[in-house]
């Protein structure tokens, strides 16, 4: 008997029972779609952020010239230039401002080497830590991007409508429809609900040109 189970189990060590093997086979799969989304937020934050800040600045900024000038060409020249300045200023905030979140880690870092020099670890944690900070790069390149892309929405959708009262309603529905694009992209990628977040984008660009043309519009009619 002692002989016989003793063959047993090595037979059962070189052929895996089929649940075994599933087992086995299981477990990498697991791993492989485990996934941290929070790896995303260095470019997801700055490119969604930047699309919308382009769409809802140069759509007002459209909107409230429109409120007061009729001419077609000043609202191309007026968005041609929030995009530039816009696109600049987005690359160089965002550059500043990730350069400096780099240096508060890069210390932290350099504080906890300090901390653990007389350890055991291994060096490979801190490289580990390394790859895992922001760039400063990459975010600068996706902010500018971004708004040059959500501002050239309504500055295309403006440019080949010459009707006044058409264009502001072709340039509204332009913003409208990247904003729930844009807010829509954003959610899938980070993981986040679509209709809640589009709808948040959504009303904040609605209420951004509102406010915007309301408020030109009553400062053109006193004559100023």
């Amino acid at each position: 008997m002692a002989a016989t189970q003793t063959s047993l189990n090595i037979d059962d060590a070189r052929f895996p029972l089929p649940g075994q093997e599933f087992e086995q086979q299981a477990t990498p799969e697991v791993e492989t779609k485990d996934f941290d989304y929070s790896k995303r937020s260095q470019w997801l934050r700055a490119a969604v952020l930047g699309a919308n800040d382009g769409l809802v600045s140069i759509g007002s900024l459209m909107m409230g010239v429109g409120a007061v000038k009729q001419d077609v060409k000043a609202m191309i020249l007026t968005g041609c230039a929030g995009l530039v300045a816009g696109a600049s200023s987005m690359a160089i905030g965002e550059f500043v401002s990730v350069q400096s979140q780099l240096d508060i880690e890069l210390a932290q870092i350099r504080r906890d080497k300090q901390l653990r020099r007389d350890s055991e670890e291994l060096p490979e944690e801190e490289e580990g830590e390394k790859a895992n900070l922001p760039s400063p790069t990459q975010a600068s390149a996706a902010s500018a991007l971004s708004f040059a892309l959500g501002a050239s929405v309504p500055v295309l959708a403006a440019s080949f409508i010459g009707q006044y009262k058409l264009r502001l309603g072709v340039v509204v529905a332009a913003v409208t429809v990247a904003l729930m694009a844009f807010g829509w992209l954003g959610a899938v990628l980070g993981k986040a609900p679509t209709i809640k977040s589009s709808l948040r984008v959504l009303i904040g660009g609605w209420f951004a040109m509102a406010i915007t043309f309301g408020l030109t519009k009553s400062i053109g009619s006193t004559g100023l």
